[in-house]
């Protein structure tokens, strides 16, 4: 079908990653046009692991791209947590941490996914690289919008699709530290050369309100460094300064040991490592008018959760399943709320503010995790959490009201 031919309406979306690609594909087979635009020049290859876990497996099986997603499973096999002095604390088996399915979930760099998303949309759907949303401006028939290259358009709806520093949200619903609910944690993600021979696995360095982690994708040269430290309130005024995040990231972990120097030092050269607080994004509303907001942008759950992309796939399908049951667009919007809110919202509670599980704050709560975790198995779990799953997905023609929340 071409996307001119579409006779349910147009609708803009705001993002080409996950969240955005995903709502496109469900939007484009429900008959609306859909165009994408993305602030970014291209699709960002490569990118730290992510998983797609519990319900969200099922709509990528549906939308035709789970053979591709295994294929590109990373299958790490071994999670060993390490102590200050970089002994081994314990050794379990990853999805055993992380409450996913082996032989069902699936982990995959975060460029694998989004290739796999946009190149199941890219014939269909109108993409708009390197360019952004400049204005909105709402009326009774659409909505108006002013790119920031230049162009103006109208169309019927416009989703937020933008993550965690969601634009759209702020052009709607203003400033994001009113929606921001920050978990106590600072982290820093860049890569640096495997110099240990580390194949297939992940170590994790601890010591009370710090640490680090070192991820092997496969049996590659290069490694996924990971920094974490914990701070009481977020440092906004080096959000947007890379030198002061690295002298920051520098002092606070300049007195430990293990492999810490060699990262420290290895993040100074990364030309652009990845820092921000550890957040969630909670909102009364994800709506407003014909402007609606999905994935990170409206819920973002944080990184210690491991369901961002999950939560962007299930919310993606069933805000377009909304929309195309539903002529109003008001009615859809909230139609869509109602039925995934409280999935979100479970998912959400799978971390606490200041005590993360992973990352402990104090030497006591550091003990009793690594006494938790001596307990797992290095063998694969069986069973995931339940939060995963606690969403049937309903059929893509059936009522909306047909996806239920089970709560454990």
């Amino acid at each position: 079908m071409n996307a001119r031919s579409a006779s349910k309406g147009t609708v803009l979306i705001s993002g080409a990653s996950i969240a955005g690609p995903a709502v496109a594909y469900w939007l484009r087979r429900y008959g609306f046009a859909v165009t994408v635009v993305e602030k970014s020049a291209a699709l960002r290859g490569g990118g730290y692991p992510i998983d797609v876990r519990g319900t969200a497996v099922e709509v990528v099986r549906r939308m035709g791209i789970l053979p591709r997603l295994r294929e590109a499973h990373i299958d790490s096999r071994r999670l060993t947590f390490l102590d200050a002095d970089g002994g081994t604390a314990a050794v379990v088996h990853p999805q055993a941490a992380a409450g996913g399915v082996e032989g069902h979930d699936v982990e995959v760099p975060r460029g694998e996914l989004a290739e796999a998303l946009h190149g199941a949309v890219r014939d269909e759907v109108e993409f708009l690289f390197e360019d952004s949303i400049e204005t909105l401006t709402e009326h009774e028939h659409g909505v108006d919008v002013v790119f920031r290259g230049g162009a103006r358009r109208t169309f019927d709806l416009v989703l937020g699709a933008d993550g965690l520093h969601s634009h759209t949200r702020k052009l709607v619903f203003g400033p994001e530290r009113q929606f921001h609910r920050y978990l106590g944690y600072c982290f820093a993600i860049f890569t640096m050369p495997n110099t240990l021979g580390l194949s297939h696995e992940v170590r994790i360095w601890n010591t009370p309100g710090r640490a680090a982690a070192l991820y092997a994708v496969r049996d590659s040269g290069e490694l996924y460094a990971f920094l974490n430290f914990a701070r009481p309130e977020p440092p906004y005024e080096v959000l947007r300064d890379v030198e002061a995040q690295r002298d920051l990231i520098t002092a606070t972990f300049a007195d430990d040991g293990w492999e810490i120097p060699a990262m420290v030092a290895a993040l100074r050269e990364e030309a652009d490592p990845f820092f921000d607080t550890v957040s969630q994004v909670r909102m009364p509303r994800w709506s407003k008018g014909r402007i609606a907001l999905l994935g990170d942008a409206a819920h973002a759950p944080s990184f210690l959760t491991g369901q961002g992309s999950s939560l962007a796939l299930v919310g993606a399908y069933m805000l377009a399943r909304s929309l195309a049951a539903h002529r109003d667009h008001t009615t859809a919007f909230a139609a869509y709320e109602r039925d995934t809110r409280g999935f979100v919202e479970l998912n959400q509670a799978q971390v606490g503010k200041g005590d993360a599980a992973l990352f402990p704050t104090t030497a006591e709560a550091l003990e009793r995790r690594n006494t938790r975790l001596r307990a797992l198995t290095t063998a694969p779990p069986r069973t995931g959490r339940p939060a995963h799953t606690a969403l049937t997905l309903p059929e893509p023609g059936t009522s909306p009201a047909d996806g239920r929340i089970a709560v454990p």
